[in-house]
């Protein structure tokens, strides 16, 4: 089957978002040289509005334009960050990942005009995140600090940082790097001290199930090891049917050798409650993995502190 000579990127139109397009495109063109790329920007839900996202249908809110424009055959290929894809429910219908680019970093970065890092935070510092994971951790290992709303991109965060509207920032690490702005990082935080959400640092590659051309021609882009570990994650919270305002946290880790290994968290809003579960895949497959580890959360009481929380 010949190779299509224009496929069409639909994706946000923020700048993190565009930056990420100019990946897939630069690795499309590594693979398939003759092929040439235009992007659809398009303006979601979730960048309008800048309110609680469970008034707009949670993560929903950042993909569902995106999947509009695929499904209605305005734009061949969608290039999404994992974490943003609702994963309490299927794909729609009639579209399928084609891909799974190598992981990006999976950290959280502070940020800090002044260079401190999380533990020389005076008491009172205002943390500027929206972030229900993010909130819960510094809560639990950092109670003495205030978390303020803050919502947008990467960059108009930094601009309410330097107006004052907080005194700090977490920030991914892959979202700083995909916009060239990691001079501003006082501090990498490791993943005991803030685990990441489900699918950080993951780009997906999204179809239409029937477009063989495009399907054949961007899997080449697939990363085998960021898969297992998509897959992995993604039913694990499957499983769980957490909803936007459910902190939960975890990350899948594919070593050299194979293995792979599962490590998630469930936090009451307040920190004060954490479950915790770690596996290791052994002859399970990712999907069974993921599945393993929320069973294991579900029997510590995961189910109820989740249904507990408005959303």
């Amino acid at each position: 089957m010949s190779a299509p000579e224009l496929i069409r990127i639909v994706s946000r139109d923020s700048p993190m978002a565009l930056a990420q397009v100019a990946r897939v495109q630069a690795e499309l063109a590594a693979l398939h040289p003759g092929i040439r790329t235009d992007v659809v920007p398009v303006r979601t839900t979730g960048d309008k509005w800048m309110g609680d996202l469970s008034q707009v249908e949670g993560k929903g809110a950042f993909t569902k334009e995106v999947d509009a424009a695929l499904l209605a055959g305005e734009a061949d290929l969608a290039a999404h960050c994992v974490k943003d894809i609702p994963a309490d429910r299927p794909l729609p219908a009639g579209t399928i990942f084609a891909a799974f680019l190598k992981r990006d970093d999976i950290r959280d970065a502070l940020v800090h005009p002044g260079g401190l890092t999380l533990d020389e935070l005076p008491a009172g510092t205002r943390v500027g995140t929206s972030s229900v994971r993010r909130a819960a951790q510094l809560a639990a290992s950092h109670p003495h600090l205030e978390c303020v709303p803050m919502r947008g991109n990467a960059n108009r965060r930094l601009e309410k940082l330097a107006a004052g509207d907080a005194d700090a920032l977490l920030l991914a690490v892959a979202g700083l790097e995909r916009i060239g702005r990691t001079d501003v990082i006082s501090e990498t935080l490791p993943v005991d001290t803030m685990c990441p959400p489900i699918g950080e640092g993951i780009l997906a590659l999204q179809c239409r199930e029937d477009d063989s051309p495009v399907i054949d021609t961007v899997s080449g882009l697939g990363d085998p090891a960021t898969y297992r570990e998509a897959t992995a994650e993604r039913m694990f919270l499957h499983v769980l049917q957490g909803h936007c305002n459910s902190p939960i946290a975890g990350y899948a880790r594919a070593e050299r050798s194979g293995d792979l290994s599962l490590r998630a968290r469930v936090f009451t809003p307040d920190g004060k409650t954490v479950l915790n579960a770690h596996e290791w895949a052994g002859p399970l497959d990712p999907a069974t993995l993921g599945t393993s580890v929320a069973v294991a959360l579900l029997r510590q009481g995961a189910r109820e502190l989740i249904d507990n929380i408005a959303h």
